[in-house]
């Protein structure tokens, strides 16, 4: 008997992985998290599967399903949203899957950021702008981001910020963001990338409040934020200039060249 947990990616059903895919349609237990799981997604699953929304147990009660489970020998796949690393509330049900004795597997998935990043054709680094990416979120009643990592420390870096669950805090995050961006630096909201209702806001960080109306962004929106998602920012990147020498592509300079 084994779990797998599956990374279902950001919505579309076609974005799973094709092993996640395979281990949904092969399993005869699944248990997903309905309010974040389309259920589009148990298209991949066998029609005689046991399928259990876990968006009203608590871990008790999906501990519960993994101990039935184990008695029945069968295999389960634990379908998360997104990527199961990434604000998963994985490693909690991992540690008691070791207590019991129960073999699991990660498979991973397509981040709901790289999916919003994709939904505005952005990439989120560009040489001499920005070479590192940011995943945080604000605090939360069911778990609070330590003072260290908050979004007004983090915007020190000024590096490219994607921050989960932005909806309902557009004021605070922008108002913590402003302490170190300019308030010319591009800013995206993406609303369930990659679903029928998905919705996009580009402006920036000087015009998102004043462009969007109080609890019109809903808490599954992803906020991206910093210069490298500025279109007019044209830095290149030498991998592929004529010139550049690697170890898959050598340049032969002429002798001129060489002399040089």
């Amino acid at each position: 008997m084994k779990v797998y947990f599956v990374g279902a990616g950001p919505g579309a059903a076609d974005l799973i992985t094709l092993r996640g895919a395979r281990l949904l349609g092969s399993v005869d237990m699944v248990l997903y998290a309905g309010s974040l799981v389309p259920v589009e997604m148990l298209t991949h699953c066998r029609a005689d599967a046991e399928i259990i929304d876990t968006a009203k147990l608590d871990l008790e009660q999906q501990q519960a399903c993994y101990v039935r489970a184990q008695e029945m020998d069968i295999d389960v796949v634990r379908l998360h949203s997104g990527d199961p690393a990434i604000y998963g509330a994985t490693a909690e049900q991992m540690r008691r899957l070791d207590a019991l004795g129960i073999a699991y597997e990660v498979v991973p998935g397509v981040s709901s950021f790289t999916a919003a990043a994709a939904a505005i054709s952005a990439e989120l680094t560009k040489p001499e702008v920005s070479q590192s990416v940011i995943l945080t979120r604000v605090s939360g009643r069911a778990s609070a981001v330590p003072e260290r990592e908050s979004i007004a420390r983090l915007a020190e870096h000024r590096a490219t910020m994607c921050i989960f669950l932005s909806g309902p805090h557009l004021k605070k995050i922008v108002g913590d963001l402003s302490l170190h961006y300019p308030q010319d630096t591009p800013v995206r909201l993406v609303y369930r990338a990659t679903w029928p209702e998905q919705k996009i806001y580009q402006g920036t960080l000087g015009t998102v409040l004043e462009d969007t109306r109080r609890g019109e962004w809903n808490l599954t929106t992803m906020m991206l934020v910093g210069a490298a998602l500025d279109k007019d920012v044209a830095v290149e990147s030498s991998l592929y200039s004529k010139d550049f020498t690697h170890l898959f592509r050598v340049v032969k300079k002429n002798k001129a060249e060489a002399a040089s």
